[in-house]
C-alpha cells in the first residue's frame, strides 16, 4: 500500500460515545473519518466518512485498524492493547474521554489494566468503570481538534 500524506481518523467504533463529535471535528477540519465495527453502524453518503464492518471477533476490529494504519493517522480508542499497537506504528492515540495515549504513558496504562483485571479475577475490586461525564465529551472534542491539527501540521497540511 503507497503511502498516504493525510492523515485519516480511525474510529474503534464498537461501544464510542463519542462518534458525533469524531464527525464534527473530522468534517471541521477536512479529515477522512473511517468507523471500524462489528456491525450496527449506518453508513454515510459523506465521501469523507468511511464504515468498515469486519467479522466478528475479539479483536478482528482492533487487528483491522493496526493493518491500514500508518505513521500520523489518528487512533480513538478506549481499548490499551490497541493503543499500545497503534503507537508503535507511530500513530496518535486518543481515548474517548480526550486523554491521550503516548509512547511515556502506554507502559504505565497497560500495567494498570492487567492489575485491574487481576484484582477483578480475584475478586478484589468489582468491575466496573466510570461513567462517561459531560467534562470527559468536552475534553475528547478539544484534545482531538488539538491533534488533528498536529497531525496535518505534521504532514505538511
Amino acid at each position: 500500500m503507497p503511502e498516504r500524506v493525510d492523515p485519516i481518523i480511525f474510529v474503534d467504533a464498537d461501544a464510542c460515545p463519542v462518534k458525533d463529535e469524531a464527525l464534527k471535528v473530522a468534517e471541521r477540519l477536512g479529515v477522512v473519518l473511517t468507523f471500524v465495527s462489528n456491525g450496527g453502524i449506518r453508513p454515510s453518503r459523506d465521501p469523507m466518512v468511511r464504515v468498515v464492518v469486519v467479522p466478528a471477533g475479539a479483536d478482528a476490529a482492533d487487528d483491522w485498524i493496526v493493518e491500514q494504519a500508518q505513521a500520523n493517522d489518528i487512533i480513538l480508542t478506549a481499548d490499551i492493547p490497541l493503543a499500545s499497537r497503534a503507537i508503535d506504528k507511530g500513530c496518535h492515540v486518543l481515548g474517548f474521554t480526550g486523554k491521550p495515549f503516548t509512547p511515556a504513558s502506554i507502559g504505565m496504562a497497560l500495567a494498570m489494566r492487567d492489575l485491574k483485571q487481576h484484582l477483578r479475577e480475584t475478586g478484589e475490586i468489582k468491575g466496573y468503570n466510570p461513567g462517561f461525564r459531560p467534562a470527559d465529551r468536552s475534553a475528547f472534542l478539544s484534545a482531538l481538534d488539538t491533534l488533528v491539527r498536529k497531525a496535518k501540521l505534521a504532514a505538511g497540511k
